[in-house]
């Protein structure tokens, strides 16, 4: 999958794993219904600083879901 492109599925794709990477409870806050993909380079952006960090701390999970929060539609 080439999640360079944006589109709804590679945007689909990056949350739900975002969603099982932060350990999300109420995975609502990630449906994509409510994300714009003109914010896909934003998202994906913090999809690959998950990716490339492993593991996160409690403060860097509930700092990079609050970031998710401010680019919500």
């Amino acid at each position: 999958m080439d999640l360079e492109n944006p589109s709804m599925e590679n945007l689909t794709y990056i949350l739900e794993d975002m969603a099982k990477r932060l350990s999300v409870v109420n995975r609502s806050l990630l449906n994509p219904n409510d994300y714009d993909l003109s914010k896909y380079e934003d998202i994906k952006f913090m999809y690959d600083v998950i990716i490339q960090k492993g593991s996160l701390s409690a403060f860097e999970t509930q700092a990079f879901i609050e970031e998710l929060r401010h680019v919500r539609k």
